[in-house]
């Protein structure tokens, strides 16, 4: 078992390999609660993590990045055996020591592993993945490292620092593709209420109120995905609408306009005109 601790600004990076010709169980424990990300280079081996009688395992580790709060009521236990070696990589820092972090960084960890940085439980875990080529190579050359004294700190430092941008860079793409989905849902729903409310629709400042978004988030995001302002999408299907009830002689031109919220018959008309072409007058 060879464990070395590295001290890089406020994180402490602990990098652990063991071989074993048969089976062995190695136990650890934080001396005080840290926030930490583990990556799980090719060894492949056993973890569980024990707290408050519960125990979470991982049997599949290989290219793992798993992060997640600790305190020191928790126990990791790694089974080593011949077929499955350790070889792991903590990157830690202690729970006070997130708003002294350097660049922002403590920024980053408050965005994207807020559950972390406000644990409810002994253990939290955050989110994990499997990692892509490049993290794993970056983990392969820690292992593979040859340098030492000076040289070996520079070496670390810089694949370290790459290592958890590339952790938080496909952190922030997972974050923001669930956020665009659920942007969607949002947005969606604001189409749902403009056609159910053509004639009296509410305003811009109502809609936000009733989805969650202020205004300026309402429209930046209803255009990214819609390709068109909202009270833009709302005319269009005013005009559809219109379009609908008159060709299929549901009603006369005038109350085609007052159905879909328009008091003036010329203002309607030439609308109509401009988006399809002809005026309502000449649907047959």
């Amino acid at each position: 078992m060879t464990r070395d601790f590295i001290h890089i600004n406020d994180f402490v990076i602990l990098v652990e390999e063991a071989k074993a010709t048969s089976v062995e169980v190695d136990a650890c424990r934080f001396e005080e609660p840290l926030i930490a990300v583990a990556f799980y280079g090719s060894g492949n081996v056993d973890l569980a993590v024990n707290y408050n009688g519960k125990s979470k395992k991982f049997q599949h580790t290989k290219g793992l990045a798993l992060s997640f709060y600790a305190d020191d009521k928790v126990e990791f236990e790694h089974t080593i055996s011949s077929d499955k070696d350790l070889q792991c990589i903590v990157i830690a820092t202690a729970l006070q020591n997130i708003d002294k972090l350097p660049n922002q960084e403590g920024e980053i960890f408050r965005d994207l592993l807020q559950e972390l940085v406000n644990p409810k439980d002994n253990y939290v875990e955050g989110p994990s993945f499997f990692m892509t080529p490049e993290m794993e190579r970056i983990v392969d050359a820690i292992f593979a490292n040859q340098y030492s004294g000076k040289t070996k700190m520079m070496f670390f430092r810089s694949q370290i620092t790459a290592l958890l941008s590339h952790f938080f860079g496909r952190l922030a793409l997972m974050h923001n593709e669930d956020s665009k989905t659920e942007y969607r849902d949002k947005l969606n729903e604001v189409k749902d209420i403009l056609i159910s409310n053509l004639e009296n629709p509410p305003s811009l400042t109502e809609i936000s109120q009733q989805i969650g978004f202020n205004t300026t988030k309402l429209k930046k995001e209803f255009k990214a995905v819609f390709g068109v302002p909202v009270f833009k999408y709302l005319h269009n299907e005013r005009l559809s609408a219109a379009h609908k009830l008159i060709s299929e002689q549901q009603t006369t031109v005038q109350e085609a306009a007052w159905q879909v919220g328009y008091d003036s018959l010329s203002s309607f008309s030439n609308a109509f005109a401009k988006k399809f072409g002809y005026r309502p007058s000449q649907i047959k």
